[in-house]
């Protein structure tokens, strides 16, 4: 007689338990992302590739005008940070492209990928938190300031991740209130507004001033032409001689003859 199960067949306790384990044996072998995960998610890989990308661009005069976070209103770092970091995936979808299967698209197809990580992680912001234009300004800026901005908030992001992962848990609401109230021409108010950097500024004053000297100067000129014009028909006058009539002539004959 055979003992049970000896004969080459389970118990069905067995196949319920190999049953039972696959499914974990897969979870586990799956990469999973969550908060107590955020600490390690940015490597020195991710900041060399981004400095890499920064010092691999042209210098150029161009500027690009996009939206970001006010650093001047968000003076709270966790809070700037919290809405800084969502607009990332605008910089990297929709502002700096490269060349497909270049170096540089490699490498900011590589951030984007970390970036979208740190989001679907809750590393930075949690669902709940809603996206909107308190606290962003418009920004014209070179790419090479673009990607600094990039770069100082993956460069932040991941200082204070491995301090403590939940500190971004930290409630903004009231300090984005505040920069509503405090800026509304920075929120939709529908007036455009010219943002000038350094240099623009002191080019535009310059020409500003070099117009106002030509026009000064022509009007200057037309001036001295107006008085010119009205000078010369008083001093053809004077340089006439004087026309003496017949009766006057034979008055002066008369003077003259002896007595």
């Amino acid at each position: 007689m055979t003992p049970r199960g000896a004969g080459g067949n389970c118990p069905l306790t067995i196949w319920l338990g190999c049953w039972l384990l696959l499914p974990c044996l897969l979870v586990w072998s799956l990469p999973t992302y969550g908060p107590e995960t955020c600490d390690h998610l940015i490597g020195e890989g991710h900041l060399m590739k981004l400095q890499q990308l920064i010092d691999s661009q042209m210098e150029t005069s161009c500027h690009i005008t996009f939206k970001f976070a006010d650093r001047d209103q968000l003076k709270d770092s966790i809070c700037y940070l919290k809405k800084a970091f969502p607009l990332i995936q605008d910089i990297f979808e929709e502002i700096i492209r490269f060349k497909d299967n270049s170096s540089n698209y490699n490498a900011s197809r590589d951030l984007h990928e970390l970036y979208l990580r740190l989001r679907d992680a809750g590393c930075v912001t949690r669902e709940h938190e809603e996206r909107d234009e308190a606290c962003v300004r418009t920004f014209n800026n070179t790419p090479v300031q673009i990607l600094e901005k990039v770069q100082n908030i993956f460069v932040e992001t991941n200082r204070l991740l491995k301090d403590d992962w939940r500190i971004f848990d930290r409630d903004c609401t009231s300090s984005f209130a505040k920069c509503v109230s405090s800026g509304p021409e920075r929120q939709n108010m529908g007036s455009p507004v010219l943002q000038f950097q350094g240099s623009d500024f002191w080019v535009l004053i310059a020409g500003i001033l070099l117009v106002l000297l030509a026009v000064g100067g022509l009007l200057f000129y037309k001036q001295r032409q107006r008085n010119r014009q009205e000078l010369q028909p008083a001093e053809i006058l004077l340089e006439q001689p004087e026309i003496r009539s017949p009766l006057n002539q034979e008055e002066d004959r008369q003077v003259e003859m002896p007595v």
